[in-house]
């Protein structure tokens, strides 16, 4: 659990740093505030109930993590800035929770099983072979 949780807060504040210093070095500090804003996604968690529960899978859950959300969030990246950086983070979010739903995955297949990415999750862990 450690790991994850390590992994899931480097992905959503650490490595957006180092995608904006690596691609935007110019104006890298505006477009890493723009990854972290992407992170205002998750108020959708507000929407459920319980707000939270460990072992709850968000990805395609959540309604601004479904997967009709996620296609509007692969179209921004057809627009010019700041809605292509804003796509980028929203994308790059899905992805985090993706991982750390892999990671629930791995550790208790039954705790993820009502999940609606439960297939998605299969087939991920079994091309990883997990």
């Amino acid at each position: 659990m450690l790991l994850q949780s390590i992994v899931h807060y480097s992905l959503h504040f650490a490595f957006p740093a180092l995608i904006a210093f690596a691609f935007f070095r110019s104006d890298w500090v505006k477009v890493y505030l723009i990854f972290l804003a992407t992170m205002l996604v998750d108020l959708d968690h507000f929407l459920v109930s319980p707000i939270f529960e460990a072992s709850r899978c968000g990805f395609g859950f959540h309604l601004l993590h479904s997967y009709w959300a996620i296609a509007v969030y692969v179209l921004l990246l057809f627009f010019k800035r700041p809605f292509r950086i804003i796509g980028i983070g929203l994308l790059f979010h899905m992805g985090t929770d993706l991982i750390d739903c892999l990671f629930s995955y791995h550790h208790c297949q039954a705790c993820v099983a009502d999940a609606p990415a439960l297939e998605l999750l299969k087939a991920i862990s079994e091309f990883l072979r997990l």
